[in-house]
């Protein structure tokens, strides 16, 4: 009976030995809990690691700020009628004289055809010299250069006629329907107008970004905000250049998901849930429920507020941890908001090793009764 015990115990002994052995070496999706909390600040790492809970998902909820400055939507709509560089105007000036400045013999009135506004707003009028035409309305320029040649023919009467209007033009380019250049025209001088002329855009509503360059300043919004509020809806001028693009916010999922690659954002906002979801969510066979982890870099002022600290500088490494198993566990990781370039660590599940260590014994029992009879037969 003691050599029975002997032989037993000898057996458990060297079971117990190759499962060490074998668990050292086994592979892994990536580093369990243990391994991540010991590189915490806590125990001299780099990496704060923070419990997710409601005061760390308002300070973390951060998203893009994404508009338009005041001079972009205060500017006023342009008139059908007014002046742009580019345009071509005609001209008709009557002198109350028989032998006036301009008009030939015979005829006391003068027509000037197709005269150009030139880059810089200007055209030249004979005794009237340089003037300004671009954001004049016909009727501003009329007195304009009425009163320019009265000191030099008495009573002159002047017609502006605006011959084509297409001097004031904007680029779009991306993801539109037809990309090039277009007239600012009467039905097409808001931005949402504009877009709607060019074919709208061909990308999913949810991830457009429109942006708007006008010399040098420019202004970024969603696609979807220019119909939430009117007040993006902005008047456009000559030479915008418009840009249609998809968000280009993307996150990497590694660890004990469905699919580990580097996914782009669906939405104006991400959260932990919906980012687990997009990767087809947690492996049940596989993943632990609580060691779900948000990996980023985080703005020293978000830093100090989640820490509760003021001494923080520069870009800190933060470690965020969600324990889906709480009972408020999906609630704050619906609210926990996922940011550009994060990455979402979902850790294996104890047992997860366990199973490896026994497939890796080939057979637990066929290997213990191995080992049994190597050490009977000593």
């Amino acid at each position: 009976m003691k050599s029975y015990r002997i032989r037993w115990a000898k057996t458990v002994a060297c079971v117990a030995a190759l499962v060490v052995l074998v668990s050292c070496g086994l592979p892994q999706v990536g580093p369990n809990k243990r391994q991540i909390f010991a590189g915490s600040v806590q125990r001299e790492g780099d990496a704060f690691i923070v419990s997710v809970n409601d005061r760390v998902t308002r300070a973390t909820a951060v998203v893009p700020a994404l508009g338009f400055s005041d001079a972009f939507k205060n500017a006023a709509t342009l008139t059908s009628d007014t002046i742009r560089p580019g345009d071509t105007l005609g001209l008709t000036i009557w002198e109350n004289v028989d032998d006036g400045l301009l008009a030939g013999e015979g005829t006391n009135s003068t027509i000037l055809e197709e005269v150009q506004v030139d880059g810089a707003g200007f055209i030249f009028v004979p005794y009237a010299g340089r003037v300004r035409a671009a954001g004049n309305t016909p009727e501003a320029l009329r007195r304009v250069i009425t009163d320019r040649l009265k000191d030099q023919t008495p009573d002159p009467q002047v017609q502006v006629r605006r011959l084509a209007g297409d001097g004031s033009t904007v680029t779009l380019i991306g993801s539109i329907g037809a990309q090039g250049v277009y007239a600012i025209e009467r039905p097409t001088r808001t931005l949402s107008a504009m877009l709607g002329r060019a074919g709208g855009i061909v990308i999913e509503p949810e991830i457009a970004q429109i942006t708007v360059i006008r010399g040098n300043h420019q202004g970024k919004i969603w696609f979807q905000d220019l119909f939430d509020h009117p007040e993006l809806d902005i008047a456009l001028r000559g030479g915008d250049r418009i840009l249609i693009e998809e968000d280009t916010r993307a996150f990497t999922a590694l660890g004990a998901t469905t699919s580990q690659s580097r996914v782009p954002f669906e939405s104006q906002n991400l959260s932990a849930v919906e980012a687990l979801a997009q990767v087809g969510g947690l492996v049940s066979s596989a993943s632990d429920p609580t060691g779900v982890f948000v990996i980023r870099n985080e703005a020293p002022e978000i830093a100090n507020q989640v820490l509760g600290r003021g001494d923080l500088i520069g870009a800190q490494r933060m470690v965020y941890v969600l324990d889906l198993t709480e009972p408020n566990g999906l609630f704050l990781a619906r609210d926990f908001v996922i940011r550009d370039q994060d990455l979402l660590y979902v850790t294996e599940a104890p047992f997860t090793q366990w199973n490896k260590v026994i497939s890796a014994l080939t057979g637990s029992l066929g290997t213990a009764a191995s080992v049994a009879t190597i050490v009977g037969s000593d």
